[in-house]
C-alpha cells in the first residue's frame, strides 16, 4: 500500500482556540420569551429512589411547536405528564401563562393531551367522539356539533362524521384524536408520541400535516418523541433530554449543527466523536471533538489543504452502499475512527465497494468540528449501523 508523502495529519493555518466560547449558551436559549405559554422552574420528580426529572428549567413561548426529545427513561414524558397534571412534581413550580398550576388536577388546566393509542370510543361515531369533551362540559348540542364539524374540517375529515373508529385507517384515527383535542380550544396542546403507531410513510406525511395544522390554529404544541427526525422536521425549538435533565435547548439547526455535548451530538443525528490523542492530533484540541459524517470528504489521493481545513489519513475498514449515499468507516493513522457519508453523484455501487481496504484522506472544514463535553452515555457513531 502506498504511503503518503506528507504527515498523516495536517492542519492549515493557526489552531483554533481550545476554549468553549463557541458553544450555544443553554442558559440564554432557555430564557423566558416575551410571552410565555409554559414555564417549568426547578422541577424535580422522584419515584421512590429514582429521580425521573432532575431540576428542569424550561420556558416555551405562545404559538411555538416545541419538542421534547430523548431516549426512553430520559424524563421527557414525565415532564409532559407534569405539565398535563397527570403527575405532580416533587419539587418546583409549573406555570401556564401567569398561573401557577402545581397541584391542580388535569381538568382544571387549560391544556389537552393527544396520546399514542388515541383512546377513541369504539361505539361512538367520529362526530360524537370529537364532541365528547364538549358534552362533558355541558355545551349545548347545536354548538358542540358545529364546533366538532369545524374541528373535523381542520384535520381534513369532512364526510367521516358518521363512521365508527373501526372503519378508519390509523392515520384517520390519529386525526380524530387530534380534532377531539383541538375542539376544546386549549391554550396548550400536549402530544405524547402520537405518530408512534403509524408506518413510516404515513408518519412522515403526518409530521408535515401536524406542523401545518399547528401553524393554522396558532396553538402552542408540546410534542414528546424519541425520533430525532420528527423533532427536527416539526419543531420551532426542541429540548434534548438525558437522565432527567435537559442537555440543550435550541432550534433544530442549532442543536444539529452546534451540539453542546457528546450526548446531543450522538443522539440528534449521527456524529463522530474523537477524544484524547486523536482529537489533539486531528483538531489540536484537548477536548472531545464531534464531526458530522456528511461534513467529511473522502479522497483516494492526498488533497491540497485548503485554508482553515483539516486532513487526516487512514484506511477504509467498512463500506456500505446506500443508493443515494455511501457510508465509509475509516481507521485513522493517529487512532480512532471516523464515519463519512458521501453522496453518490458519480459513484456506482461497485466503485464504492472497491474502496474497502484502501488508503484514503479525509478532509473537512475546521469550523465543522466542534468541541463538546463528552460523558458516559454518549453514543458511538457505529452504534447506528450495528
Amino acid at each position: 500500500m502506498l504511503q503518503p508523502s506528507a504527515p498523516a495529519v495536517r492542519i492549515a493555518g493557526d489552531p483554533a482556540p481550545a476554549g468553549r466560547g463557541d458553544h450555544i449558551d443553554v442558559a440564554v436559549l432557555t430564557a423566558a420569551p416575551a410571552t410565555t405559554a409554559v414555564r417549568l422552574d426547578g422541577v424535580v420528580k422522584r419515584f421512590g429512589d429514582v429521580i425521573a426529572v432532575d431540576g428542569v428549567d424550561l420556558s416555551i413561548a405562545e404559538g411555538e411547536f416545541f419538542s421534547m426529545l430523548g431516549p426512553s427513561g430520559s424524563g421527557k414524558t414525565t415532564c409532559l405528564r407534569i405539565i398535563a397534571g397527570f403527575e405532580q412534581p416533587t419539587e418546583g413550580r409549573i406555570w401556564l401563562g401567569e398561573a401557577d398550576v402545581a397541584g391542580l388536577p388535569p381538568y382544571d388546566r387549560d391544556v389537552n393531551t393527544v396520546f399514542q393509542d388515541y383512546a377513541l370510543f369504539p361505539h361512538m361515531s367520529v362526530l360524537d367522539n370529537v364532541a365528547y369533551g364538549l358534552r362533558v362540559k355541558k355545551v349545548r348540542k347545536p354548538e358542540r356539533q358545529e364546533r366538532a364539524r369545524e374541528a373535523l374540517r381542520l384535520v381534513q375529515l369532512e364526510g367521516f362524521e358518521e363512521r365508527k373508529p373501526a372503519a378508519l385507517s390509523g392515520g384517520q384515527r390519529q386525526r380524530v384524536a387530534l380534532a377531539r383535542a383541538l375542539v376544546m380550544r386549549p391554550k396548550v396542546l400536549l402530544l405524547d408520541e402520537p405518530l408512534g403507531a403509524l408506518d413510516l410513510k404515513l408518519r412522515q406525511a403526518m409530521q408535515v400535516e401536524l406542523k401545518d395544522i399547528q401553524r393554522r390554529v396558532g396553538l402552542t404544541f408540546i410534542y414528546v418523541t424519541h425520533d430525532q427526525e420528527e423533532a427536527l422536521t416539526m419543531s420551532d425549538r426542541l429540548a434534548v433530554f438525558n437522565r432527567g435533565r435537559i442537555e440543550q435547548v435550541g432550534t433544530p439547526a442549532e442543536v444539529y449543527e452546534q451540539p453542546a455535548t457528546g450526548f446531543v451530538a450522538g443522539f440528534v443525528g449521527v456524529s463522530n466523536v474523537l477524544e484524547g490523542e486523536p482529537a489533539r492530533a486531528v483538531n489540536g484540541s484537548p477536548h472531545a471533538v464531534t464531526i458530522r459524517p456528511e461534513k467529511i470528504h473522502v479522497d483516494l489521493d492526498e488533497p491540497t489543504v485548503a485554508e482553515e481545513s483539516v486532513v487526516a489519513a487512514g484506511e477504509v475498514t467498512k463500506v456500505v452502499y446506500l443508493g443515494a449515499f455511501t457510508r465509509y468507516v475509516v481507521a485513522l493513522d493517529v487512532g480512532g475512527e471516523l464515519v463519512a457519508m458521501q453522496q453518490n453523484l458519480r459513484t456506482s455501487s461497485m466503485e464504492a465497494l472497491q474502496v474497502r481496504g484502501r488508503r484514503v484522506w479525509l478532509s473537512w472544514k475546521r469550523d465543522h468540528a466542534r468541541e463538546v463535553e463528552q460523558e458516559e452515555g454518549s453514543r458511538d457513531p457505529e452504534e447506528e449501523y450495528t
